[in-house]
């Protein structure tokens, strides 16, 4: 099933991530909707004091833009780099990486190429 071309964030619904407790995500973009050539872009919410544990993607690159909120991702390779509204950050495919420290409810516009769901 295709979804529509232009559609708005305000008609998907909040469903818990498939692997880290207390998150949230809205899917806007998959593969299940859109074929397996997609990328997968979701919205991801992550409420304070939750920790996202360190996991790789092993075939896709993470690109991170911050819509608001306030954490610290851990990088393999990288280190410490802050999320904050307006900030995009990338990881490499097969790379190690957490986020913790959340001190503002984060939302995450979060881009997965190639596609992982």
């Amino acid at each position: 099933m295709m979804m529509e071309v232009l559609f708005t964030t305000n008609s998907l619904t909040w469903v818990p991530h498939p692997a880290v407790e207390n998150v949230s995500i809205k899917k806007i973009i998959t593969m299940e909707n859109f074929g397996n050539e997609s990328p997968s872009i979701i919205v991801v919410r992550i409420p304070v004091g939750v920790v996202v544990p360190e996991h790789i993607h092993a075939d896709s690159e993470d690109i991170l833009f911050i819509l608001s909120g306030a954490g610290i991702m851990r990088i393999d390779g990288v280190g410490e780099v802050p999320l904050r509204k307006g900030n995009v950050v990338r990881v490499p495919r097969n790379t190690k990486h957490r986020i913790f420290d959340v001190s503002e409810e984060l939302l995450v516009y979060d881009v997965f190429s190639p596609g992982i769901m």
